[in-house]
């Protein structure tokens, strides 16, 4: 087994799992290096003054088919059913979401919605969901008028708000992974597993990174620190050979943009007190037709107990372009696939695997839109590629 030092860059899930797997599995030292003063990345919330649990980089809920990821976060986290119960305004009404059977009668009434009701479980039988492109596309003449509707309504501005481009010019899979339920479920689709953890998501990460083999530099961009050897074709950290460095953020920086930059969106989050018990209707809002933001939510609404809250935070969501060097924006969130980016982002993997000790993993170094369980999930397999490497 390989001696050196172990370097992973990134405490969100994917660097977090794969530290803790590494020491555990491995009884390997790990150093974990974080740009940010804080560990867990964009799922970072903490306490406010006023006793309000709030997610710094947004809400995030833990849904799911995959129970081995339900396992594996209880081993950290206290967990409780949370169903979270989201809006979106159209034209100045509430509808359902996730959009379904209930969404249908908000949008064109009970009467022509039953009629619609028949010709969908007629047309798609024992399917729970369809997607947007297909249900446009359909050959009946009143389902893709609704649906047409419907993705003009909602899908078409709040696509353009939140990633810069039509939805003809992103990939499918994004718009596809908001589809029409075919059922009244509170539930989002099929989906089995809705939980969050009691103390937060921050508590969580603590209790992964916390173990003696572990330590962690905060405030460090690692990108100062990384080098390549071009003649061993290896990595370097702070100028000296590694056995192995996790790297989870994004992978054109990791090349300095060589290939030019590849396109990620941020997110400005304001955060506004109200003296009052409640303010929204249900803890998120989508807002497709307002000016620049796409989301609400209310945090008080996902606490479990809130009993020691006094007053509610809102905050609004206000995407953008990613730039690194800005004041506001400055953190990726989301990676946007396009034809283009796509296509750039293999010349940066076909450039990483070069190194024999540079190991790519997350929604950033991916460049692959993660949901917190495939996150987990996908790290927890990708183990066994960094475990077979460093046991050689």
């Amino acid at each position: 087994m390989k001696q050196n030092k172990i370097i992973v860059v990134g405490t969100g899930w994917s660097g977090a799992v794969i530290s803790r797997l590494i020491v555990d599995e491995l009884s390997r030292e790990v150093t974990v290096i974080e740009k940010r003063n804080h560990i867990a990345g964009n799922m970072y919330d903490e306490y406010d003054e006023h006793g309000i649990l709030i997610q710094r980089y947004g809400p995030h809920y833990f849904c799911t088919n995959l129970y081995e990821t339900v396992e594996y976060i209880s081993q950290y986290a206290d967990l409780y059913e949370h169903i979270f119960q989201v809006r979106t305004l159209v034209d100045g009404k509430y509808i359902y979401c996730p959009y379904n059977f209930k969404t249908i009668i908000d949008l064109i009434g009970e009467k022509q919605a039953a009629v619609l009701f028949s010709k969908l479980r007629k047309k798609y039988g024992e399917k729970h969901s369809v997607s947007m492109y297909e249900l446009t596309n359909c050959d009946d003449v009143d389902i893709a008028t609704f649906a047409n509707l419907l993705f003009e309504k909602v899908y078409r501005n709040y696509v353009a708000k939140m990633w810069g481009y039509t939805p003809e010019e992103l990939d499918p899979g994004i718009v596809d992974r908001t589809p029409l339920f075919l059922n009244f479920s509170d539930r989002k689709g099929s989906l089995d597993f809705y939980y969050l953890p009691e103390k937060g998501y921050t508590d969580v990460f603590k209790k992964i990174l916390s173990h003696e083999r572990i330590s962690i530099e905060l405030n460090t961009n690692a990108l100062d620190h990384i080098s390549f050897n071009e003649e061993e074709k290896l990595v370097y950290y702070n100028n000296e050979a590694v056995d192995c460095l996790v790297f989870t953020g994004p992978i054109d920086e990791l090349f300095g943009s060589r290939y030019g930059s590849l396109p990620y969106r941020a997110v400005d989050i304001k955060f506004d007190y109200h003296n009052e018990g409640s303010v929204l209707p249900v803890e998120v809002i989508y807002y497709p037709q307002a000016d620049g933001y796409i989301r609400k939510t209310e945090y008080r609404k996902q606490m479990l107990d809130d009993s020691l809250c006094t007053g509610t935070v809102v905050s609004t969501e206000y995407p953008m372009a990613y730039n690194r060097n800005a004041v506001v924006g400055n953190e990726p969130y989301y990676p946007v696939l396009t034809k283009g980016s796509q296509d750039m982002y293999e010349r940066y993997l076909q450039l990483s695997k070069k190194y024999s000790n540079l190991f790519l993993l997350g929604r950033l170094a991916d460049f692959k839109y993660y949901d917190m369980d495939t996150a987990i999930k996908h790290a927890i397999e990708y183990f066994g590629k960094i475990s077979s490497y460093l046991c050689e």
